[in-house]
């Protein structure tokens, strides 16, 4: 194989949109106030003030959708309690969620939250989206974990979405015609 051949078998890495940067972002600002004990306020108004399409430190942060990203933390926040334990219920056994490593758990979170409140963006993207973020943060299982989980609590919650198990009524036997008709 040429080194053509084998950059193009690699996963293709896409540019972050608006949406996928405030993705990013609210992942960053969970995990922060996580670990540090920031508050709701603070995080939101750091990272609108320094983040969102700044430069901080040398580096050059992407133009994020603010008000996107400002749902995204405010509905986690604000729906964790409902949100921990439906995620963990699509763990693998033996995984409770306080295991899961801290990054993990706010795309997890974020995820969950958009796929039950964000109606208006389909699953697929929902899905797909937070697996680019967690490749961003890592390069080994955890994003199959992110489409595993996810995927699994998008055909809890979106089913209509998904083509899923077949219906009852397509696994019955076809009826008898009834004598006579």
């Amino acid at each position: 194989m040429t080194e053509d051949n084998e950059a193009r078998t690699e996963p293709a890495v896409r540019p972050a949109n608006k949406r996928g940067a405030a993705r990013l972002s609210a992942v960053q600002a969970l995990y922060q106030m996580d670990v540090g004990g920031s508050s709701l306020a603070d995080v939101l108004a750091e990272f609108e003030a320094f983040r969102l399409g700044a430069e901080l430190d040398g580096e050059q942060y992407r133009e994020a959708d603010a008000s996107w990203f400002r749902d995204l933390v405010k509905g986690v926040v604000a729906e964790q309690r409902y949100l921990d334990p439906v995620i963990h219920r699509s763990l693998v056994a033996g995984w409770p969620l306080r295991r899961i490593d801290t990054t993990l758990r706010a795309i997890l979170r974020a995820g969950a939250f958009e796929l039950m409140r964000r109606k208006d963006v389909p699953a697929r993207v929902v899905i797909s989206e937070y697996i680019d973020v967690a490749r961003a943060f890592y390069e080994a299982e955890e994003p199959r974990m992110v489409n595993g989980v996810l995927d699994k609590l998008a055909r809890e919650f979106r089913s209509s979405e998904f083509d899923g198990p077949a219906k009852p009524e397509q696994s019955e036997e076809p009826e008898e015609p009834e004598e006579g008709a």
